[in-house]
């Protein structure tokens, strides 16, 4: 066996491995110790102390982006699972926000491109930002805000 080759074996067990361990530590606590009713080693080795969640960022604020079709000066709100048609592989997609991406002053020519494209109906669409600015504090207040407007 090549040096190369044998570097790579040890690089694809030690992934597999971690991987394992990770998994592991990250369903140990709610999962695993209640199904065998007793607390289960912990591995602190490579294991951040939050698990999957220090992949997100977990903040008082949420904004999320809202897309308006206009026809005959009537605003009607559509579904973003109808501007992104993406077939869901254990997950939305729109769940992730990934609509706000269209909030970028260089996605605008674009995403109203594709929104005259994709919905020939509409006269003119409003993209917009809504900010809840404390979820916590205030569930249910909302800051609606145009970002911009395809004509």
């Amino acid at each position: 066996m090549k040096p190369k080759s044998l570097r790579n074996s040890f690089i694809t067990i030690f992934v597999i491995i971690w991987t394992i361990l990770f998994h592991y530590e990250s369903i140990r606590f709610y999962y695993l110790n209640p199904l065998f009713k007793r607390n289960l080693p912990q591995m602190k080795f490579l294991f951040p102390p939050a698990g999957w969640i220090m992949f997100f960022n977990v903040d008082d604020q949420f904004a999320h982006t809202e897309v308006y079709g206009v026809k005959n000066n009537e605003p009607q709100l559509i579904d973003p699972h109808l501007i992104f048609r993406t077939r869901t592989i254990g997950f939305d997609n729109i769940h992730r926000n990934v609509l706000s991406e269209v909030l970028s002053t260089q996605e605008e020519k674009p995403f109203c491109r594709y929104l005259r494209w994709r919905f020939t109906d509409f006269d003119r669409f409003l993209v917009t930002v809504v900010v809840y600015p404390s979820v916590i504090k205030e569930p249910f207040h909302r800051v609606q805000q145009l970002v911009y407007e395809c004509r």
